[in-house]
């Protein structure tokens, strides 16, 4: 399993992407979110998704340097047809449109239908946060991925549907980044390119039935994740089927339907922002803010070795041990990328 640096593997993967046709710049603001991923722990948002995305240039599917349109404007809401650019590139767009605006009038809200994968939430929170703004988001996957299985059910109906929550501190900001099934499937996908079982309660075969064989995901018949809570996924399901119709109806892209094939290749977007000084006051948000998270980290610890944590912890804690150590790539995901650099004649980083 190769550990390779983070600078060297953000210009490695921005050299794929440029070999693949995709414009410098977007190449680096995609390769950049990619592994700051891999850096925050997500290695499902992370790296391995390379060979999936450069398909999608290859084969016209992603379409590198797509304009971001407007369709509707007003001083509070925008929404954007993305033109199945690259992810990363157009739902940054969004948000730069959307900051300005919640800072003149305090809130801002905007959509994004055909948006390649958006990848991690969390980084548009952590975005918003730099500039003292709350963030909301959520995202389907445009009528696709439809892979989580309703409580009772045996087929899946809806996509992972994440949700996410970025709020600043005066100090890191608190990020809630999480999928409404038990796990997101790019961490589904990681196991099966490891040749390795899911952990129990994240799937079901075809029949309905616990299983811990990834490839149920991806072979026919074909299986499901489940939602999460446990004896009560009616509440992560609940959940993710009102992101699907909120990110599906207000962008004017799709909610989940048969009527698309079951391989996802990008989303529907809902960003709504926040301007604490709007409201009770920056400085009152802040300080409450703070208070509340020192609070719940002085929880005392069932375990004295493992402290309290809040959101956003455990990102930063990945974050600052593998910018030391090297980000790890399990072996069936780097072959799939060497072979990805070998088609495009890019060198492997040493």
């Amino acid at each position: 399993m190769p550990s390779i640096p983070p600078d060297k593997l953000t210009a490695f993967a921005s050299r794929l992407f440029e070999a693949a046709g995709v414009p410098a710049a977007e190449a680096a603001t995609v390769a950049f979110s990619l592994v700051d991923a891999n850096l925050c722990g997500h290695d499902s948002h992370g790296i391995m998704r390379v060979p999936q995305y450069v398909g999608f240039v290859r084969d016209g599917t992603y379409r590198p340097g797509a304009a971001f349109e407007v369709l509707n404007e007003t001083p509070a809401v925008l929404a954007a047809d993305g033109g199945w650019g690259l992810g990363q590139v157009q739902a940054h767009r969004l948000l730069s449109r959307l900051m300005p605006k919640a800072k003149a009038l305090g809130v801002a809200t905007g959509t994004l239908r055909r948006c390649g994968h958006s990848g991690r939430l969390g980084e548009y929170a952590e975005t918003a946060a730099r500039e003292g703004l709350a963030f909301f988001g959520v995202v389907n996957s445009h009528g696709a991925g439809r892979r989580v299985v309703p409580p009772g059910g045996t087929e899946g109906r809806i996509s992972t549907n994440p949700i996410c929550f970025g709020v600043p501190t005066p100090t890191d900001p608190i990020v809630l980044d999480f999928g409404t099934s038990v796990a997101a499937e790019g961490k589904v996908r990681v196991q099966h390119q490891k040749n390795e079982p899911t952990p129990d309660g994240w799937l079901v075969d075809h029949a309905g039935q616990p299983t811990t064989n990834p490839a149920v995901l991806y072979s026919e018949p074909r299986g499901g994740l489940l939602p999460f809570g446990g004896s009560q996924a009616y509440k992560g399901f609940g959940l993710g089927l009102v992101i699907d119709l909120l990110c599906g109806g207000l962008s004017g892209g799709q909610c989940s339907t048969p009527d698309v094939p079951m391989p996802g290749v990008g989303n529907a977007l809902v960003f709504a922002l926040f301007d604490p000084a709007a409201f009770g006051g920056s400085d009152h948000f802040l300080r409450e803010a703070s208070a509340l998270a020192e609070y719940v980290r002085g929880c005392p610890p069932a375990d004295p070795s493992r402290p309290v944590l809040l959101p956003g912890d455990p990102e930063r804690m990945s974050r600052a041990a593998r910018t030391k150590t090297g980000i790890p790539i399990a072996d069936g995901t780097w072959s799939l990328i060497a072979k990805t650099a070998g088609e495009l004649g890019v060198a492997l980083p040493v």
